[in-house]
């Protein structure tokens, strides 16, 4: 694979092209990278009162929903987002993954796992006394997650 970039002043939007022969799994995941991180760059709005906060997402540990609304969670704090949960797990980017039907999570701030065979696991994030539960049903994808997340460092 080569891998060129080519720079134009003339040029006010930056663009990747991936040129192929055919669509592949690795082509799709380097699409899917590319995407994660244009998104993982991007300011999203955050509320608190009448105050507008513009966060990075990496800053967000997780977004669960509590009243028919949607509130992100930092090491230190919590903002209202006018995005549904469903809204956001189209838009995240791929370090988020639900846990619950009221739950996304950050993978990338997960210090650790305490298993429950009967009931909901619990997730403990670095750096806070935050946890939030994950289903039985998310718990395996959430682990899978977590593994590909250490093969990468």
């Amino acid at each position: 694979m080569k891998i060129r970039i080519e720079t134009d002043p003339s040029i006010t939007e930056d663009e990747v092209i991936i040129r192929c022969g055919k669509i592949s799994d690795s082509i799709l995941k380097m699409e899917h990278a590319l995407n994660d991180l244009c998104i993982s760059d991007t300011n999203f709005i955050f509320y608190k009162g009448d105050t507008e906060f513009y966060l990075p997402l990496d800053s967000i540990l997780f977004f669960e929903t509590e009243d028919n609304q949607v509130f992100a969670h930092t090491k230190k704090d919590v903002y209202q987002t006018k995005y549904r949960l469903y809204e956001l797990e189209e838009l995240l980017p791929g370090s988020f993954i639900l846990v619950s039907k009221s739950t996304i999570l950050n993978v990338s701030h997960v210090l650790s796992i305490k298993k429950n065979l009967t009931a909901s696991s619990e997730v403990w994030f670095e750096g806070t006394h935050k946890q939030v539960y994950v289903s039985r049903n998310y718990y395996k994808q959430l682990k899978q997650r977590l593994e590909e997340k250490r093969l990468k460092r």
